[in-house]
């Protein structure tokens, strides 16, 4: 019983913002569950312009409304922490980069949940590594590269 408790996924999701045209709760379930090792906690927070930027500002000090924020408390033996997901900049970025919008939630999605696992992109080896399995969850749920240079519409 231990081990199927710690393989659970808790997944809050919170709508903080217009819910229109966002993921729905088992999407993010989907991804999140796709790029964790064991169990956890955690809460996805979808908020406007204004709280991204407010939270963006207050904790890493850039006065702008940035993609996702990672905000881990725990990684062992849960995962433990939040995601703050800004859908107004994921639905800028996905248009910009002609990228599918639910392809786009589902790599950021993977990128905050890798963070809070303690993976990061502060140097070059870390970027590539942290990268390439993004890569490999993405394809095993159906995602194509999010960062080659073919997109699709």
């Amino acid at each position: 019983m231990k081990n199927a408790a710690s393989n659970r996924l808790d997944l809050s999701v919170q709508y903080a913002c217009n819910r229109e045209g966002l993921p729905l709760r088992a999407d993010f379930v989907r991804w999140a569950r796709a790029a964790l090792i064991g169990g956890g906690q955690v809460t996805i927070r979808l908020v406007d312009a204004d709280e991204g930027q407010a939270l963006n500002r207050d904790y890493r000090g850039k006065d702008y409304a940035t993609n996702v924020l990672s905000f881990p408390y725990e990684t062992e033996p849960l995962v433990m922490g939040d995601l703050v997901i800004c859908p107004a900049v994921v639905a800028r970025e996905a248009t910009e980069q002609n990228k599918p919008l639910a392809a786009h939630y589902a790599h950021l999605t993977v990128h905050g949940m890798l963070h809070l696992q303690g993976w990061d992109h502060e140097d070059d080896v870390e970027a590539r590594d942290m990268e390439d399995e993004e890569r490999t969850i993405l394809a095993a749920l159906g995602f194509p590269d999010p960062y080659g240079d073919e997109t699709t519409a």
